[in-house]
């Protein structure tokens, strides 16, 4: 009888476990800890001539597990239906910190679209760095992503 009580709480933790990670943004989204991308920023946004505006949770959809607010209902059903076109370059991580090996929080008001993708970078002085060779960081940032984009940003900095 014991043995069976001991495998139900067994089974109910490895339950609760999974179901945890489950919600949990993909490895490879910078998000904060409710999951939200690009601190709450309207991805689609980004590609209209007024520029990145703060979304709603009113409008949102998700992406990789990561919640992307949008500032109207179209601006949503455009990136659901298309949001590798809107989304981020390297899940959100800043560009440059990328090219350096590392993942770090972005400003979303540092940001850049090159050849129709957005780069966003960790503030305005970074991104002043970041412009001085956009295709060299980019080219070295897609290189590197491959070899970090299933790294945790605690497992990148004890390296």
């Amino acid at each position: 009888m014991k043995l069976i009580t001991l495998f139900k709480h067994f089974a109910a933790i490895i339950a609760i476990a999974l179901s945890v990670g489950s919600f949990a943004a993909d490895i490879q989204i910078n998000a904060d800890a409710n999951d939200l991308a690009i601190h709450g920023y309207d991805a689609v946004s980004y590609f209209s001539n007024s520029g990145p505006v703060k979304g709603k949770s009113k409008y949102s959809a998700s992406y990789k597990d990561a919640i992307y607010h949008f500032s109207t209902a179209s601006n949503r059903d455009a990136f659901r239906a298309n949001p590798e076109k809107y989304a981020p370059q390297f899940g959100g991580y800043c560009a440059m910190g990328v090219a350096l090996n590392k993942k770090l929080d972005v400003d979303p008001l540092a940001w850049r679209l090159v050849d129709g993708k957005l780069y966003l970078n960790l503030n305005k002085q970074v991104q002043k760095k970041w412009l001085e060779d956009v295709p060299g960081n980019i080219t070295t940032a897609k290189r590197n992503w491959f070899g970090i984009h299933n790294l945790t940003v605690a497992q990148l900095d004890d390296e």
